[in-house]
């Protein structure tokens, strides 16, 4: 039995999480890798922001909620978040062997452009970003609230950094192209 309303929201993430790790086995040999340092400053964010969202640190500093989500709401919010984190299926399963946690080049590496990758230029970085405003709405807390902003300011950070990297061994001229066709992060955005 469910005892809260975020704690569906919890499990999900807990899946989810197990299924990613597992699959992470399923990656080709990594050829090249972008800078520790560089790395560490998209990681630092996501690590403060992924701290704030476990349930257990407004608990440690006696946080109040902001609002309560019935179960109801807490359902929908899980429904938004099962989207989201469904996309980065999707794409992590359409990239295949290229997939990787870190910003990598891999054997025979290649610019992916269609399925998820002709929707948004990085959909993993979408549906994580979809499932943790679901999460944050669903805690309805300050702190999760921050920890969401946070990781989202680091996979924005991380994505950027992914672009320079990808546009120096991809080719600067096709990745350009990309940009132009497909938004970042939002669909229907302005492209580049």
């Amino acid at each position: 039995m469910i005892d809260r309303p975020s704690a569906l929201l919890e499990l999900i993430w807990i899946v989810w999480l197990i299924s990613w790790v597992a699959a992470s086995f399923w990656s080709g040999r990594t050829q090249r890798r972008v800078g520790t340092l560089e790395s560490w400053m998209y990681r630092a964010g996501m690590i403060a922001g992924g701290i704030l969202l476990i349930p257990l640190t407004p608990r440690l500093l006696g946080e109040k909620q902001l609002w309560d989500v019935s179960y109801g709401q807490a359902f929908g919010l899980a429904v938004v978040m099962v989207a989201g984190l469904s996309f980065t299926w999707w794409a992590r399963i359409y990239l295949g062997r290229l997939w990787s946690s870190a910003i990598t080049r891999k054997e025979n590496h290649r610019l992916i452009e269609t399925g998820p990758y002709g929707i948004v230029r990085h959909p993993i970085y979408t549906g994580l970003i979809v499932g943790l405003l679901a999460t944050a709405a669903a805690e309805g807390r300050a702190t999760a609230l921050v920890g969401a902003v946070l990781v989202i300011f680091g996979i924005w950070l991380k994505a950027r950094s992914e672009e320079r990297f990808l546009k120096g061994e991809l080719g600067a001229d096709e990745y350009a192209a990309y940009s132009r066709r497909v938004p970042m992060l939002i669909p229907l955005l302005p492209r580049g």
